[in-house]
Formats: C-alpha cells, structure tokens, sequence
C-alpha cells in the first residue's frame, strides 16, 4: 500500500482538483450538518477555484493535495501566524471512503512538522459544533475545546463552531 504524501498546490489544474475535491466532499458531507443552501454557498464563496486561488496569491494560505499513490483522496490548507505563534488549519478533507484510515492523523503529523519548521507552538482551527464526527477526530487528535465563535459569513448564513486548539 503506498504511503500518503502531501503535494503543494501550486498550479491553477491543482487548484481546479481541490475545487473538484471540495465540491464532493462537502456535497457529501456538509447537508445534513448546515443545509443544502448553506453547503452550495460555502463551497461557492470559500472553496471555488476562484476563492482558493485568491487565498494563496493574496492570503498566503498553502494547499496541499493528499496523494495516496495516483489517488487524490483530500486536501488539507494552513496558514502559518507568526505573530501568534500558531498554525491555523483552515481545512482537512478527506473523500469518504478514505476516512478511517488514519489519514487524519497523517495529516495532523505533516502539519504539526510545518509548525515546528516555522517555529510555531500551537495549531488552532475551527468546527461546526454540530460536526460530531470531525470533532471526536480531532479530540482523538489531541485538540481541545477553547472557545465558541458564531461568523456571519455573508447571505444570511453564520458559522457556529468551536474553535480547538493543539499545543505542540
């Protein structure tokens, strides 16, 4: 079985195959948690490949592609805050049935090494308190509750999520 790796996003067909990805996954998986209006939106507005090129060109947010052998099975975007000394993971995704596998703990391993490589102590993120599944992960993960966050987020729509956190 070959090992997962991590490509970096750096072409707009890259760019093209997260959108794809992302559009799968979150139709997969997101309805039952936030609605089939709230899901399209999002996908739209935050994981377009217009949105995820403007988020690397403009926000420096680095994508990176999880390959398991020929497979893309997810993806995965930080965003490195050195004046917090912390790693934002804004997203981790991966196909359903990948999910599992240990791939999630993979992931977070790749990360955590890109904090240390920075010199960053802490990786935060946030997740839709109704979003059991990817929390229990994350528990299982070593994150922790922090705080709650509600973010208007545009059309009517607001995030209601927990932000976790992992010191490293």
């Amino acid at each position: 079985m070959p090992d997962l790796s991590f490509s970096p996003v750096k072409t707009d067909a890259e760019i093209v195959a997260v959108a794809e990805l992302a559009q799968e996954i979150w139709t997969e998986h997101f309805p039952p948690i936030i609605g089939p209006a709230q899901t399209a939106y999002m996908i739209e507005t935050f994981q377009s490949a217009k949105a995820i090129h403007r988020q690397i060109t403009e926000d420096c947010y680095q994508y990176y592609l999880l390959q398991l052998g020929s497979d893309r099975i997810g993806y995965t975007a930080v965003h490195p805050e050195p004046k917090n000394h912390a790693m934002f993971l804004s997203k981790i995704y991966i196909r359903k049935k990948f999910r599992g596998s240990g791939y999630s703990r993979t992931t977070m391993n790749f990360i955590a090494d890109l904090c240390r490589d920075d010199g960053l102590n802490m990786i935060y993120l946030t997740v839709n308190k109704q979003n059991l599944s990817s929390i229990a992960v994350y528990e299982k993960l070593g994150f922790v509750r922090a705080r709650e966050l509600v973010t208007e987020i545009g059309n009517g729509f607001v995030m209601d999520d927990y932000v976790m956190e992992k010191y490293l």
